[in-house]
């Protein structure tokens, strides 16, 4: 009985450390493995991607999934190198530091030259995929019915004439919100940036979660004033909305997302060769019609009611986490 107890035990052993080593194998990224990438991208430039992918690669077998920003990031954190993920198609930049070594070094892969020199990382790990500014988005009719002045300045959206016709991005859950509080404090100060949002709070209708949120505000009419994301405001006014983009002195503010493959993953050939067609093809197809604020030297892309020429504002430590750590602990709306 001792003897078959002891062969059923390492029976049963062998098939834990096959099944084991199965599972490692994938969580490598073997040769045959489902290709799957994550992404914090909206839900039609991930349907564009995922189409372009597999027009491209037929017989390989790509699978996207979406998170949020934060859930991606927290996601990653978490679980380093042993993801399940293979590609990063789009994750906030300063997230993308965070997460070190989890991420592979792209010198071999990516021509890092052709990068506007803000938006390239020093350790190469990721490499640049959209370039996304802020502005001020206004509805001029309906400010013009209220007889109140279009707002010419930062310092204008204090009036209390604008009261609760403002809406903003709350910084601590959307990174619109946020860059818009990092170039104020690099304009102002960080003691005076504070005290002026401070003020801004008196206006501002409410504090949104998304970075979307002010621009629905303004197209719905619930505000007449939004700090929103150009690309969605020049998308909207393409679409037929009544509103405005405005961009004052400092500068429009703004970060990046970049696109990343998982340490160990550039070592299997199909993941490497989906990574890079994404970068070499896909990224500036992106640009070409989604997305068109500059990431290349050498390229340029116009969209319908898209502002060209755009000013961007100082926006130094925005790819710092501990910058960003700091200031939103400060933030107290």
């Amino acid at each position: 009985m001792k003897n078959i107890a002891v062969r059923i035990f390492a029976f049963t052993m062998g098939i834990f450390m096959i099944l084991l080593s199965a599972a490692s194998c994938a969580k490598s990224g073997g040769e045959d493995d489902q290709i799957i990438i994550y992404s914090s991208a909206e839900d039609y430039r991930n349907e564009f991607v995922l189409n372009m992918l597999k027009e491209k690669f037929p017989d390989y077998d790509i699978k996207l999934e979406y998170y949020t920003t934060g859930d991606l990031a927290a996601k990653l954190k978490a679980e380093g190198q042993d993801t399940e993920c293979d590609i990063i198609l789009e994750l906030e930049s300063s997230y993308l530091q965070m997460l070190g070594d989890t991420v592979c070094t792209l010198d071999d892969i990516v021509d890092f030259s052709v990068y506007t020199e803000d938006l390239v990382p020093e350790s190469h790990r990721y490499v640049p995929w959209i370039r996304m500014s802020g502005c001020i988005i206004i509805n001029r009719d309906a400010l013009e019915e209220a007889d109140l002045p279009i707002p010419a300045s930062y310092n204008d959206l204090l009036k209390p004439e604008y009261k609760d016709m403002i809406s903003m991005p709350n910084p601590e859950s959307s990174g619109t919100g946020y860059i818009f509080l990092l170039n104020m404090v690099n304009e102002r100060g960080e003691d005076a940036a504070f005290e002026y949002f401070d003020k801004l709070a008196e206006n501002v209708l409410q504090f949104t979660s998304s970075g979307s949120g002010p621009m629905q505000a303004v197209t719905s009419g619930e505000a007449n004033i939004g700090l929103g994301m150009t690309f969605q405001a020049a998308q909207e006014i393409t679409d037929g909305a009544d509103i405005e983009i405005l961009f004052f002195e400092e500068g429009a503010p703004y970060t990046a997302y970049s696109s990343a493959m998982i340490e160990g993953r550039q070592d299997n050939e199909k993941v490497r060769e989906v990574f890079e067609y994404f970068v070499e093809v896909v990224t500036p197809e992106d640009k070409r019609l989604y997305a068109p604020e500059p990431i290349y030297k050498d390229k340029t892309f116009t969209i319908d009611n898209f502002p060209s020429d755009i000013a961007y504002g100082d926006m130094t430590g925005i790819f710092d986490m501990e910058v960003k750590e700091r200031l939103l602990d400060k933030w107290n709306h």
